[in-house]
């Protein structure tokens, strides 16, 4: 088979004699950036999820600093080279579309919609630079990155279970709240949301792992304490995504086992961390048990119900019927919603508790071909070319990332991930290793096992 080129479109090339430097100064300024950009979603979910309007202000100044330096990068090294990601497009015009609902008075809220425009501009900045700044990173980038992530997960799932067993709903042991709590989070739908797009990476990252590598069991059992803090959240929601994330990824080791010996070492590593995982929950039954009844208890629980977010769902698209071409305008649910309201409850209803169906009443049809359109184009490079990327570190981390996005996804039918800015964050940092062009796993063309498979030697 013929080596895939590379997708990479150069759309301008600017000489600047002038103000070349070394060879080095840009480079390091990349890293610098692509560490930056890193150490702040890192940070974002601490912040409570950034919620707050210090939170996601800081994130937009912290954007636009990072993408000043990126800028300073290819000044100094004399070019300007953009790789291209196919969702720009839907992105840019989902923008234009809520900048139009604001500038022509077609938004029910002004203030909202102009609020959620600075919100969807911070997170454009960060897919837009994590694809520049990912798209051409070294090999050693991806391993770091993916250590990173795993023991992140695991620091931030081990404080989340500490947490949960040593305070009575209280983020950080100090700070109240109203709401169901776990982990730095306000909402434990929230923090689920955050698990399932980092466990699928740190499970990547392991499977990437020489199988000779001592540490990699070690890391393998690692995942045991952020999946259980998941399944200690009790949200629904997480527990089917992480579910979907676990079939999907069983699918694609099936497709990919070459031989008995791989597939023998990969079945006990999943055996592993699933006995590890149910003695976990051995070892404190009475609470935990609770929790999972909580889980599979559909209608009699401390949130909102299934049956209200059902019922959410349908009273938000009744706005959608009747504002069907451009809806009420980006983050105008909040203002709307309670016109539209059909069931009696004490409960604030912020969001729709479904993403798809308040996309669709704020943005009408002209945003949910958007949503289409970006949706159709994610999942027809998602899981393209396997085979060529389980050769490479790059390509198994690519592979978590589009995981962890197809887990949020599903989430978002029954939770508002997608409008907690931290998490909001991570999506787009995912979704940018997912799509984008010109990674690593595609110029790596040499099968990583080659010593254990000696006939795959040549170029693919």
């Amino acid at each position: 088979m013929m080596a895939t080129p590379a997708t990479t479109i150069r759309v301008a090339r600017i000489r600047l004699d002038a103000l070349q430097a070394s060879s080095q100064a840009p480079s390091l300024i990349f890293a610098v950036t692509r560490w930056g950009l890193m150490a702040t979603i890192l940070a974002a979910p601490l912040a409570f999820g950034a919620v707050q309007p210090w939170a996601w202000a800081a994130l937009l100044i912290v954007a636009f600093g990072l993408l000043l330096l990126w800028t300073i990068g290819n000044v100094q090294q004399g070019v300007l080279t953009i790789h291209w990601s196919p969702l720009y497009l839907p992105a840019a015009l989902f923008l234009a579309l809520s900048v139009a609902q604001y500038y022509a008075g077609l938004t029910l809220d002004p203030y909202a919609t102009r609020e959620s425009i600075f919100k969807f501009v911070t997170v454009l900045v960060f897919f837009f630079l994590a694809g520049q700044l990912f798209a051409k990173a070294p090999k050693a980038v991806w391993g770091k990155f993916g250590l990173g992530v795993t023991l992140y997960a695991f620091a931030l799932g081990l404080f989340a279970i500490l947490q949960f067993f040593s305070s009575r709903n209280l983020i950080y042991w100090t700070v109240e709240s109203k709401g169901w709590t776990f982990g730095p989070y306000v909402n434990h739908n929230h923090y689920a949301g955050l698990m399932e797009m980092l466990i699928p990476i740190a499970a990547a990252y392991v499977l990437s792992r020489p199988r000779e590598d001592p540490q990699r069991v070690l890391l393998a059992f690692s995942l045991c304490v952020p999946v259980a803090s998941l399944l200690l959240s009790g949200s629904r929601g997480g527990f089917i995504s992480l579910l979907v994330e676990t079939l999907t990824l069983g699918w694609v080791l099936w497709r990919r086992q070459s031989g008995r010996s791989a597939g023998y070492f990969d079945a006990m590593l999943a055996l592993g961390i699933t006995a590890a995982v149910l003695l976990f929950f051995w070892m404190a039954p009475n609470t935990i048990v609770k929790r999972l009844d909580d889980l599979a208890n559909l209608t009699q629980t401390a949130e909102v119900s299934y049956g209200q977010r059902k019922l959410a769902s349908i009273d938000t698209l009744h706005i959608f019927r009747d504002h069907p071409w451009m809806g009420t305008g980006l983050g105008s649910f909040d203002t709307v919603f309670p016109r539209y309201r059909t069931f009696p409850t004490d409960l604030g209803w912020s969001h729709a508790h479904n993403d798809y169906a308040e996309a669709l009443s704020e943005t009408g049809v002209a945003g949910g071909i958007l949503i289409i359109f970006a949706l159709i184009l994610f999942f027809k490079r998602a899981f393209r070319n396997l085979r060529r990327r389980h050769r490479s570190e790059a390509g198994w981390i690519q592979l978590g990332a589009t995981l962890g996005c197809c887990g949020l996804l599903i989430h978002s039918f029954a939770d508002f991930n997608l409008h907690i800015p931290a998490n909001a964050a991570w999506f787009v940092v995912l979704l940018a290793i997912t799509t984008g062009s010109g990674t690593a796993w595609s110029r790596d063309t040499r099968p990583r096992e080659m010593a254990n498979h000696p006939g795959h030697g040549q170029t693919c």
